[in-house]
């Protein structure tokens, strides 16, 4: 990622930051404060992963004293978050704890991650504290059932117009997905997340009613796994998480093996492709969920583009023919429509399923061909 406009030492910061932060945290905007160097960027606003959202903080550096430490300034609704202030026991005695800010060294790459990651454990540890201290029954007694499990991240919100709510965000299975995916591209650990949201206020009287659901996860693991198709098992009367999260977790590890497995199936059905398309172009060959193949159908040479979805082989792959000799008239390759509907059978051997797609391919090739020449003879 470029950091181009800031200082010297801000961009070897971020770049460390970026490289090694366990969380994909981001840039929102980045802008100048000062008069004396206008066109040096050095303070920003960082997206910060948390509870399956984003915090956003601002973070000021001073172009003009390039080796003091940096403001940060957090969120509008975060006024009680004071995250270096120690309060003690007696009223208005508080005090500075040591931090990342203490002994500040601007010319280490590793300080701004360093005070980013101590931070965030700091709110987290916030929002847990306020979280505790709300006055609902329901909600103390589901935080009771699973206090016990690691890595769970809560959130409270409240507004004047809207009323408050607890937001849970819950890691599902102790299962390292990454070691499963032979080849696996991924820099960061892969999760399924469960988010779970109370509305606050209500007393013990309302236990049986059921809280907002929703399974999310890591964005790169949607190449495997169609999360937004996962059906979720019905919360019963009188349930809590304790109870729900263990059969939720049984039917993801089954649907998530299946979609391991499935790779090798859209593997196979490409390879029984080679016999008679010859060997691809271009394929994706971690999820095999692509492919690209030269055909000849006598002068005239097209690409045919396979995509494969996670549901293979109930679902057919998309087609996508892409000529090498017609161009748009914006100098563009001629391509036709995605193509769903051809014959097919999800039963077929992966040759059978190969043999009747070449079949149709030899077919649809002169309805190509004619779109082609259309298109040519229209510019």
């Amino acid at each position: 990622m470029p950091f181009d406009g800031f200082p010297p030492l801000i961009s070897s910061q971020l770049q460390y930051l970026f490289n090694h932060s366990p969380h994909t945290i981001q840039i929102e905007q980045a802008w100048s404060g000062t008069r004396y160097f206008p066109g040096s960027l050095d303070r920003f606003t960082l997206l910060i992963p948390y509870c399956l959202d984003y915090i956003k903080w601002d973070i000021i550096y001073n172009a003009e004293f390039p080796l003091a430490a940096p403001d940060v300034i957090f969120g509008p609704g975060d006024d009680g978050f004071h995250p270096f202030l120690a309060v003690g026991r007696e009223e208005g005695d508080s005090r500075l704890v040591k931090n990342s800010l203490t002994d500040w060294n601007n010319k280490d790459p590793t300080r701004l991650l360093a005070l980013v990651m101590e931070l965030r454990d700091k709110y987290r540890s916030y929002q847990e504290r306020r979280v505790g201290e709300v006055d609902d029954d329901r909600l103390k007694f589901e935080i009771s059932t699973i206090v016990s499990r690691e890595g769970i991240e809560m959130h409270m919100s409240s507004g004047v117009e809207k009323p408050g709510e607890v937001k849970f965000a819950v890691p599902l299975m102790d299962m390292n997905i990454n070691t499963m995916v032979l080849a696996c591209p991924w820099s960061h650990p892969q999760k399924i997340y469960l988010q779970v949201i109370y509305p606050v206020g209500r007393k013990y009287a309302s236990a049986t009613s059921v809280p907002r659901l929703k399974l999310m996860c890591t964005p790169e693991l949607k190449t495997l796994f169609s999360i937004d198709e996962v059906k979720l098992p019905a919360w019963l009367d009188g349930m809590c998480m304790a109870e729900y999260l263990p059969q939720l977790e049984e039917l993801l590890q089954r649907q998530v093996i299946e979609a391991v497995t499935s790779i090798d199936v859209r593997r196979k059905f490409i390879e029984a492709l080679f016999p008679v398309l010859g060997r691809p172009l271009e394929a994706d060959p971690v999820f095999c969920r692509r492919a690209s193949f030269l055909v000849y159908s006598g002068p005239f040479t097209f690409l045919v583009h396979f995509f494969l979805s996670t549901h293979f082989p109930k679902q057919r792959p998309s087609l996508m023919f892409q000529s090498i000799q017609h161009f748009n008239s914006l100098g563009m390759p001629v391509k036709s429509p995605l193509i769903t509907e051809y014959p097919w059978s999800p039963r077929w051997e992966p040759s059978q399923m190969a043999e009747r797609v070449s079949d149709f391919l030899v077919d649809e090739s002169q309805n190509f061909k004619r779109l082609c020449n259309e298109s040519q003879s229209q510019h």
